[in-house]
């Protein structure tokens, strides 16, 4: 996939770029019939599942705007682990997280048919998707975003290099004492003037509101994140269709 997809939303009235859903999906379908009123493609930040009551019905949901032409989803990290364990690799399982997913997955009428379509869809995720002036990233920006596309597969190998960042952020190999990994932000500062990165998988904000930051070299970075499935709430934006 080009690292330039914007072709993908010319032509709809706008863009609704959609944070870390998280198995929550009514606030999901509640945001993409706005969309779809307004007649704007739906880009979702990745981490579709795990935690909230209804990962399957949100797997329904964004595979139906595929099918029609009318969305996407980024590789998040959540994502590249839910599609690891469907293909039996060795995954390390939190029972409110990807265990909760898969029992909901193996309880579901469609649960085998979700499946296989997982496992199709998050290897052909986008890890990043440049647009212009704008990056979408699930995780964290590197200036080599700018410059290079995605794996093709990125979701169905090893994460490394850029995939890295994209997926998992910036991390210094600690924990913090809630038992997440310690996140840096200090890329924001190599965001170049009049760019916009719009990511999700770090919950910053302290209001409810997504966290817009702006780095040394004047790029702006929105972090969309607000703890949908988590105790927060599904959040997005609305841009235009073009860059």
């Amino acid at each position: 996939m080009s690292t330039e997809p914007g072709h993908l939303w010319r032509g709809f009235a706008g863009l609704r770029v959609i944070a870390d859903v998280h198995g929550e999906s009514e606030a999901f379908r509640a945001a993409v019939e706005g969309a779809m009123a307004e007649d704007m493609f739906v880009l979702q930040l990745g981490d579709l599942t795990d935690h909230g009551p209804d990962s399957p019905g949100v797997l329904r949901q964004i595979f139906a705007l595929i099918d029609q032409g009318r969305g996407l989803f980024l590789l998040g990290n959540h994502d590249h682990k839910l599609r690891r364990a469907l293909t039996g690799a060795p995954v390390r399982m939190q029972a409110e997280g990807l265990g909760r997913t898969l029992a909901q997955l193996d309880a579901a009428p469609d649960g085998a048919d979700l499946k296989q379509r997982a496992i199709t869809e998050i290897a052909r995720a986008p890890a990043w998707i440049r647009d212009g002036g704008r990056v979408f990233v699930h995780g964290g920006f590197h200036p080599g975003m700018l410059h290079a596309a995605p794996p093709p597969e990125a979701g169905a190998e090893r994460a490394g290099g850029l995939v890295t960042r994209a997926i998992y952020g910036q991390v210094t190999g600690r924990l913090r004492a809630d038992g997440s990994p310690e996140r840096l932000h200090d890329w924001v500062d190599r965001i170049p003037r009049d760019m916009l990165v719009v990511c999700g998988h770090d919950r910053r904000s302290t209001d409810g509101r997504p966290l817009v930051t702006e780095g040394i070299l004047g790029g702006r970075c929105v972090f969309l994140d607000c703890g949908a499935g988590k105790g927060g709430h599904l959040a997005w934006i609305d841009l235009p269709s073009w860059a």
